[in-house]
């Protein structure tokens, strides 16, 4: 059912994290969710296997919920060299990426027809890539952004933001920096902390 276009569209996040998945299917009603948006770069869980990419895509189904999945372009593992910087995903280098760009695309597109959460593993959205990378380029591209977090409770990207400044300790650090260069800082101060960090093998454990 198409959404009402007079009605500026807003785009949900939400971790699934050890949720049983009635749990989780409970926070989207209250959202009234009707599609998922994967952006995990591995669509899969060992311990909650309800949240492997097959397995949920179909209850998804069954339960009216659409499932779309955007990991390999609005994932936090980029497969790039280039998008990392000291082995760290860089989530700067990543948003200007072309694919990036064209998984934000069908994201604002998507959501002119459905109401849609982008669905990571991680349950704080501080800790994860879908708010630090892709609920800030949302934001930047005009889009209302909502996380779900614990309880149901619903986190706009500015209340994210004021929090990443807080935490940050910027506040009137610095008299000379604007308040966009400030929240710059935070943003990777943050995601320096957070995104993924490439696994480099042992050269002893390699070598025997």
């Amino acid at each position: 059912m198409a959404l009402d276009p007079n009605h500026a569209p807003v785009i949900f996040s939400i971790g699934h994290s050890t949720l049983p998945y009635a749990d989780f299917l409970t926070r989207l009603r209250r959202c009234d969710v009707t599609a998922i948006a994967d952006v995990r770069s591995a669509p899969f869980s060992r311990h909650f296997p309800h949240f492997n990419r097959d397995v949920l895509k179909t209850a998804l189904i069954d339960d009216g919920i659409a499932y779309v999945f955007l990991g390999d372009e609005l994932g936090g593992r980029p497969s790039e060299a280039e998008s990392y910087t000291d082995g760290i995903a860089d989530y700067e280098k990543m948003a200007r990426s072309p694919s990036f760009q064209r998984g934000l695309d069908r994201l604002r597109q998507g959501a002119r027809t459905y109401r849609i959460a982008m669905m990571c593993s991680e349950r704080n959205p501080l800790d994860c890539h879908r708010c630090l990378l892709v609920g800030r380029a949302l934001k930047h591209a005009g889009v209302a952004v909502e996380h779900i977090a614990d309880e149901g409770e619903r986190l706009t990207q500015d209340d994210i933001e004021a929090r990443l400044m807080a935490m940050a300790n910027k506040f009137n650090t610095d008299m000379f920096a604007g308040e966009a260069q400030l929240l710059t800082d935070a943003y990777r101060d943050r995601a320096r902390r957070v995104a993924y960090a490439e696994q480099h093998p042992d050269p002893a454990l390699a070598a025997s």
